[in-house]
């Protein structure tokens, strides 16, 4: 085979918020830090271990907007692009060095606003016929008399 191949498949929570940056013109970059973890169980102690790696994510343009509306630290994506190796001069004189994923394509696979989203319609389709703050669902069902835990079947209402 002659060809060759940069493709990398990450799935992993965001280490922090996606920065980003504007250029003139229009254009704009997102960068933020991915975790993937690494989870075995030692065989000569028995201990689960986790290993964490983090990876530079960059992201350009409509995606960085996306990105940067829609996720925040914690989130879970999936990202596909190319490893880049970038290479710069630092304030202390120093060359220094940087491999990045630039992606070309993502899918979220959860984020906050989604999961407390979820969270709250869950909770409250649970919680309509039981009372507020500080009692809780199981001392409320004991404390009600058998027989009355809805509406009456003779109601006429239309819903």
């Amino acid at each position: 085979m002659s060809g060759t191949l940069n493709k990398v498949m990450l799935i992993g929570h965001l280490g922090d918020e996606i920065k980003i940056h504007f250029f003139e013109g229009g254009n704009c970059i997102g960068r933020f830090p991915l975790a993937t973890n690494e989870t075995y169980t030692n065989k000569q102690t028995g201990e689960r271990v986790t290993n964490t790696d983090w990876h530079n994510i960059v992201v350009r343009n409509k995606a960085a907007e996306i990105c940067e509306k829609y996720l925040s630290k914690g989130d879970k994506i999936y990202v596909e692009g190319r490893l880049k190796n970038r290479q710069w001069q630092g304030e202390d004189g120093n060359t220094r060095y940087t491999t990045e994923v630039h992606v070309q394509d993502f899918t979220f696979l959860t984020t906050k606003k989604e999961s407390m989203a979820n969270a709250q319609s869950s909770n409250q389709s649970s919680n309509q016929n039981q009372p507020q703050q500080g009692t809780s669902a199981t001392t409320n069902k004991v404390n009600e008399p058998l027989g009355n835990n809805g509406p009456e079947e003779e109601d006429d209402l239309p819903f």
